[in-house]
Order: C-alpha cells, then structure tokens, then sequence
C-alpha cells in the first residue's frame, strides 16, 4: 500500500486529538520516497483544515517542512496549499512552524523567482503579528528569499521600498530576539545596541559579510576617502574589544582573529594605541608646541590663540578606523577578565602565523604576558609563541623574560617554556649561554624536569650549530695544552651540556676536532644509551649505523619471508624466527625505525602462532588487535592485512572448535557467523581485494557458491585444505608508521625503601608518565597495578591529569590510590599502563564492521563491539608495607 493510504487510514482511525498526534509522531519515523510526498502532504493538509487542536496543527506543519527537504521531490507544487493555510491561521507558533516550512521550500527552490517573491510577500504581510517568533521567521524568510533591488511594500497599499529598509524597520524592534534575527538577515548597524546578545549577533553578521565580500569598496561617512570592506569591518569589530559586556569581548577577540585577509597598516593599528587618521598620526599640541620652541618661533601673546593648532582632530568623523579600534589587542591583552586575555592571546597568533611581520611586531605583547598573575594565560601564551616560532628571532632581553619562567613552580608552565625552547631561534652566543645557564638552574631545582631539558636541549643545539661552536672550549672545559679532569657522567648538567654540543656537532663538521678524548668516550656511551637524543656523528667510533642502510635491511628480511609458498613448508617456522630476532635487533639499534621493526615482528609472529595454532591460537587474536590499536600511520591495505590474520585465525579456532565440539547445533551456528564474517571483510575492504592475489580470503571468495551451500562438516574440510594451500601474504609498510608508547618516570623504581602506610587505609602513589603517538588518551589510557596476591586494579585517569606539551605527544600526571592488608614483609606491586581498545575506535571506518565479542561457543559473532587492553609501558616495581593498626 502506497504512504499517502496508510497514512489516510491511521488518521481515520483517530478518536481524538491524541490518537491522531500519536499516528503522525510513528508517521514521522518512517522514510517517504519522493513519489509518495504530494500525496502524503495532500492528506496531512486535508487533515489540518479539520483539526482543532494547536499540538496537531503544529506537528503538520512541522512534518510539512521535513517532507519539502525529500531528495529528488520539488516543492513548488504545495507553495500555494501552505501560503493559504497562513491565512486562516490563528494560533501563532503554528504561524511561526509554517513560515519555518515556507523557509524550507524557499531554500530547496533557489532557481524559482516568482516563488521566492512570493514568499517575500508572505513574510512582509505577517512582520507586523504581536509574537515574536512570527516576526523571527520572518525576518528570517526575508534574510533568505528576499533581494536588496526587489521593489514591494510591507503591507501592501504603502509606499514601494525595499528589502533593506524593510528590515531596518525591526532594529528598534521591543524584544531582543526579534532584534537579533534582523541582525542575521542582513548587515547590522546594531554594534552599540544596549543589548549584549544583539551586540554579539551584530559582530557574527559584520564578520559573515567581510568573509563574503572582502574586497568590496566601502565610502566613509563624512569623509571623501574609501576601503576595503574586510577592513571597514575589521575595525568595527575592533572596537568591540573595549565593549562593556566581557562575553562580547572575548567574541571580537576571537573573530579578530579569523579576519586574516586585511591590511597590514590596519592590522599593525590594533598595537598601538596612538590615534591615526587618513592613517597619518597627528600630532599633538604639545608635540607641535615643542617643535616651534626649536624653530625660534613664539607666541606674540598680542592675538588669542595665536598658538593653537591649526586643525582640529574629529575623532568621529575623518579617522579610517574608529578611535576606539586603536591598540584593540593592547586593550584585550590587558583586560580585568582573563577570559578576554586568553582571546585575544589566540586571536594574535592566528594573525601572526599569516604574517611574518606582524609576528615581529606583536612578539614584545606575547612575551610581556607571560608574566600574567593566572597560569591560564601564561600556559596559553607560551603556547601561542611556540606556535608561531618560526616567524621570529628572540632577543636577549626577551629570552632573559622568557627563561625567568622556568622559576615558575607549575610543571606544566616549565614543560610548556621546555616547548618552545625547542623550537625559538635565539640572535647571538650569549643567548645560548643565557638558556644553558638557566636550563642548568632548572635542573638543579626541579631534577624531575630531567627529560625535558634535555630534550629542549637537543633542539637547541640542532638549530644553533655555529652558535654553539664559539662556547665549545668553555663547555666541555679543555685545554689546547693540559688535560683537564674527566667530568662525571653520572652528572646530569653535563649529560645536559653533552647533548647540546653533539646535537650542535651534526651539523658543524668542524667540531668534533675541539673534543678532548674522554668526550668521545662519552658520546659512544651516550649514543648507545641515550640515542633519541644523541645523533649520529661522523666521528671516531665504529658503532654509527645510517638509517637508510637499516631501512633496506628490513624490506629485505620481509622480501625474504615471502617466498615462503605455504605455512607448511619445510623450514618456514625456522626462518620466521630468524628474522622475528633480526628484526627486533633492527629496532632496538635504530630508533628511528622501532616503530616500523616492532610492527614486523609482531605481524611476523602473528604468522608463526598460525603455523602453531594448536597450542596457542587465542593469542593470535590478541596480536592482531596490538597490531591494529597499538600502531598509528596504517594505510588501508595494512588494515586489511591484519584483518586477513585474524580471518585466519577465526578459521583455525572454527576448525578446532569442530574437533572438539559435540552436537552438530553449536557447530552450524558457528559456520553461520564465520561465512557472515567473510561477508563482512568482502565489503569492508573491497578496494584492496586485488592486493589480495593468491591469499586465504582470495581462495575463500573464489569457492564462495560452493561454501555457501555446503554442510558445516564439509565446509570445515574446505577451510582446513585452503588454509594449507594459502601462501604467506606479503606487508607492505606505509610512508610513516609510529607505535603508540607510554615511558613510566615517576615512579623510578629505583628505590628500596618501601612505601609504609596503615592497613586497611589508602596511600596516594604519584604517576608520571609520558606518552607518545597516543590518540584519545582521555578514553584510552588506564594504569594497572598488580599486587603480590594476584589481585589486579584498573584505574582511570581523570581527563584533567593529561597534558598536551607537543604534537603526538601527551604527559599523564595523577595519583593512584593502593590499599591492602597488612603484610610481615615489604612486598613489590607493579605499575604498568594500558591501552583500551574497542572496534568503534578503529583508525579506518571498515574495521568498524568486524568486530567481535566472546561467545559462549567459543566463537565470537559479527557486528559485535571488542573491547581489551594492550600494555603499552614497562611495567615499574614499587615496594609498599602495609602495617597492621595500633590498637
């Protein structure tokens, strides 16, 4: 039965009011095709000309407007069915919902014009009605449909105007809101309106219509000259910044911000709080009285003011730019509310990324906010610098304001300044000596910043090689003709000196030829022990090994495991672990490719246990899942290989399951899902099936008239034969892959003494931790701790303990509470992070389709959502001594 009958039979059915408000609400969740619409429309009109009631009405008319928006139908031919139900209406939100369906159709009918007059007329006619939402749609329809040059008149008999000045009628209108829908249907002249949210919906119109017409000329008032209207209206939002309400502030400081296309000489003006005209500065009385007194020149006294400046300054009339615009972010920079700080903080640095000069000229603002009195805005405008670091060249009494922070007692403030470090250019020597120097102080005050610094550190010397070469003999305290004392390497100062000099040296071939012959010693232990910070370097040690060389290596091991034709094949188990061990090694020598050697080896061994399926097929799901969540950077194809090793894997689990199974019931049901998941992998990765030549699911796809229509016990024969018949499927790395690692700090682990509290009660455990290539870590990390009974806790870390001092990279810092009873002696805990998964997380929306969750026949159905963890730190021993209570 056709839509318009059933829905005509459900309305004939209604008793009352509520029975037919009823049917249209299970109406309104049923799809209609475009053919069905002029019919059902038709029905739902003849019902509205019989209802009563005003909840009915109003839910028509609001299903008359979902149904104009169905693809494919157009709308025109109901325009005059609703435009008549207007005229008989008396109820105004129904009035207000089907000038909200008249806005619908005009917007569906764009190419239409004797509609949209129509409709413009509609709109004029009803401006006058007493609610407000009937004049909002309205001004709305008239914002939408109507055209500036479209002659008419608001009631019909009056005077021919136009759309504008029709519109303009309704600023002064007595309810805000009806005011702020006449400011979003056209360009408002409302700024000074005494109304904040009138004033905030003016600034959002004047910005809509500057990005849509920048270069249109506008003419200033009283005056001959004319600009650009992006830069008209950047000054009016400018001198928003002063507003009285503090939320209009922060909204103009962030709009500022987004106005990148206006002109430098105006940009340059929110800096300086002097005020331009006909961007000249006038000078003042004063200024202009001191210059005749170094002419000669005086005031005979004989004339009244004879001594006067010569013109007046109208500060409301010649200006190009309104008085109160001058020195905008000046204003919001030192603004009572911080909130407005932070904005116009933001604000600075999406302009100054645009513009390398205008980044010189605000950097002395930037700076002396870090000087701010809340950590918000100090955090935020370190931040900011970092951001736009490539555009300036610190100087030395801006770095000497810059590194005074690092005194600050925040840790997130210190790691935030670390941050920037890494990525400033500093002018001279000295400056280098100056962050050294401080850098140094940092670390004796704060020894947990260890990383940090150095880290900073190594950036500082990799950027400023000739820099650093000048202070080379004065670092490393040598001597062109004594020997001077080896320094301890367990010091971490000059572990900090090290690094930026090697870091320096990568780039200075010339000096090497400065270090004594302990400090190559140094560095040979430095670069095995600490290589993410230490470069390789052209010098005299055997242990250097080039990257690239190291790149070959492993696409080679991988083009060797490949030859391997069945996972049955003489040797194959042998040569899988040979190159599981060379490629581990591979990882752990050169850091740079950790990431892509870890993920080989786990691929390779996700292979190996197939072979050995037997004895350990459950953790080859677990490695496909490390292999999916634990890795960043994957491609497509690299997504479908691993969904491929777990396809097998489910085979193999199907093929024990019916070994060991008793009943044919629990093993039909089993098939079933199996041949869904095949379904499931040949949608999702349709794309990548031709990369598939020759593979498991290739074979799979191939016999799938035959599969589909064979018995559970022969389908397991044909999946056993064809996962012997398969060959090994090749991995092909993507450009850039990273895997997703956690670093413990705090707790070191290091310490024997325990950690004493009373039984039963708690003890707070400080967690520190960095984390890296992590995405989400709000609502995926966890930290796990594992006491010596073989109980196990789960803890998750509040969204507020994570930070985010650099891209890919986060920082955890939080507490974890432990209790237990009491113990005789001091045992070991052990702390370690997880990372949660799901299906739903999937880098690739095709992975979103194959999940699985555990069932109790061993199998796991599709469509399901999997959840786990995968450790992703080394686990950290702490030793805690619950005491027994005095009692």
């Amino acid at each position: 039965p056709s839509k318009s009958a059933a829905l005509h039979v459900d309305l004939c059915k209604a008793t009352n009011s509520t029975d037919a408000l009823q049917y249209l609400l299970q109406f309104a969740r049923k799809p209609v095709e475009a053919e069905s619409v002029e019919g059902v429309v038709r029905i739902l009109l003849e019902h509205y000309y019989k209802e009563t009631d005003t909840s009915v009405r109003l839910k028509i008319a609001s299903l008359l407007g979902l149904l104009s928006k169905t693809q494919g139908f157009r709308p025109d031919c109901i325009v005059d069915d609703i435009i008549n139900t207007l005229c008989n209406e008396k109820s105004h939100q129904v009035l207000a919902q089907l000038l909200d369906t008249l806005l619908v159709v005009g917007t569906e009918l764009p190419d239409s014009p004797a509609v949209r007059q129509r409709l413009v007329q509609v709109s004029c006619k009803h401006l006058s009605d007493t609610y407000f939402g009937v004049r909002n749609k309205c001004l709305q329809l008239l914002g939408c449909v109507g055209t500036v040059d479209a002659p008419l008149s608001k009631d019909g008999d009056g005077p021919v105007r136009d759309v504008q000045s029709i519109i303009s009628d309704y600023f002064g209108d007595q309810d805000p809101r009806v005011r702020t829908a006449a400011l979003k249907a056209m360009a408002c002249r409302l700024l000074s309106d005494d109304y904040e949210q009138v004033r905030s919906a003016a600034v959002q119109m004047v910005w809509v219509l500057s990005q849509l017409y920048p270069e249109s000329i506008v003419p200033i008032p009283s005056s001959n000259e004319e600009i650009r209207l992006v830069d008209d209206a950047f000054g009016k939002i400018s001198h928003m910044v002063s507003d009285g309400s503090w939320m209009v502030r922060v909204q103009a400081a962030k709009t500022l911000g987004s106005m990148l296309q206006v002109s430098p000489h105006f940009l340059e003006q929110t800096l300086d709080k002097k005020l331009m005209s006909d961007l000249r500065r006038k000078r003042t009385a004063h200024e202009r009285a001191k210059e005749l007194f170094a002419s000669g020149e005086f005031s005979s006294g004989r004339k009244w003011a004879d001594d006067a400046p010569k013109e007046k300054l109208d500060t409301n009339t010649v200006n190009l730019i309104a008085s109160g615009a001058c020195g905008a972010f000046v204003h919001g920079l030192e603004d009572e509310m911080f909130e407005v700080r932070i904005a116009a903080v933001e604000a600075l640095c999406q302009l100054a990324r645009s513009s390398p000069t205008f980044a010189e000229k605000c950097l002395d603002f930037l700076v002396d906010m870090f000087n701010d009195e809340i950590e918000e805005v100090r955090l935020q405008s370190i931040h900011v610098l970092r951001q736009i670091s490539t555009h300036i060249t610190l100087r030395e009494d801006q770095l000497d304001t810059v590194l005074a922070v690092l005194e600050d007692s925040s840790r997130d403030i210190r790691e935030a300044l670390h941050e920037l470090l890494c990525y400033t250019n500093v002018s001279t020597k000295e400056c280098i000596q100056l962050a050294l120097l401080e850098l140094l102080k940092n670390l004796n005050k704060y020894p947990t910043d260890r990383n940090s610094v150095w880290k900073c550190l190594k950036f500082l010397g990799s950027r400023h090689p000739t820099l650093v070469l000048p202070l080379v003999p004065e670092l490393l305290s040598t001597h062109p003709y004594f020997d001077t004392p080896e320094p301890d390497m367990d010091d971490p100062a000059y572990i900090a000196v090290l690094v930026l000099v090697f870091n320096a040296a990568k780039s200075c071939p010339t000096m090497p030829a400065l270090f004594s012959d302990h400090t190559f010693r140094h560095y040979a232990y430095l670069r095995d022990s600490l290589s993410h910070l230490v470069p390789p370097l052209r010098v005299r040690t055997h242990r250097n090994q080039l990257v690239d060389q190291a790149q070959l290596f492993l696409q080679q091991s991988l083009n060797r495991i490949s030859t391997i034709q069945n996972l049955e094949a003489p040797g194959a188990q042998d040569l899988l672990n040979f190159t599981i061990r060379d490629v581990q090694r591979l990882g752990h020598l050169q850091t740079q490719l950790s990431g892509a050697a870890d993920f080989c080896a786990t691929y390779l061994r996700c292979q190996l246990l197939l072979m050995k399926v037997s004895l350990v097929n459950p953790l080859i799901l677990e490695e496909t899942y490390k292999l999916e969540f634990l890795y960043g950077g994957l491609e497509n194809r690299q997504i479908a290989t691993i969904h491929h090793v777990r396809l097998q894997a489910k085979a193999l689990q199907l093929i024990l399951s019916a070994r060991t199974r008793q009943g044919l019931d629990p093993l039909i049901s089993s098939c079933e899902k199996f041949l869904q998941e095949i379904e499931a992998f040949q949608r999702s990765f349709l794309t990548e099936l031709p990369h598939l030549h020759d593979s498991f699911v290739d074979k799979l796809l191939e016999l799938k008239p035959r599969i589909s229509a064979c018995s559970s016990v022969e389908l397991v024969k044909i999946l056993q034969t064809t996962l012997r018949q398969s060959g090994l499927l090749q991995l092909r790395l993507p450009e850039q892959i990273h895997r997703a690692t956690a670093t413990i700090i705090e707790p070191t682990g290091e310490s024997d003494n325990p950690l004493r509290f009373t039984s039963g009660l708690v003890v707070a455990l400080d967690i520190d931790a960095t984390l890296e290539h992590v995405q989400d870590p709000q609502n995926t990390v966890k930290v796990q701790v594992l006491y010596p009974d073989g109980q196990s806790h789960v803890i998750h870390p509040k969204p507020g303990d994570f930070r985010k001092p650099g891209a890919d990279r986060h920082r955890l810092i939080t507490q974890v509470y432990l209790s237990h009873t009491a113990w005789t002696e001091p045992s070991q805990i052990e702390v370690r992070l997880l990372l949660s998964y799901s299906s739903a997380s999937s880098s690739l929306s095709s992975s979103k389709h194959l999940g699985w969750s555990d069932s109790s026949d061993g199998l796991q159905s599709p469509e399901a959502v999997v959840e786990g963890t995968i450790p992703f730190s080394k686990p950290v021993k702490v030793f805690i001594m619950p005491k027994p209570a005095r009692r």
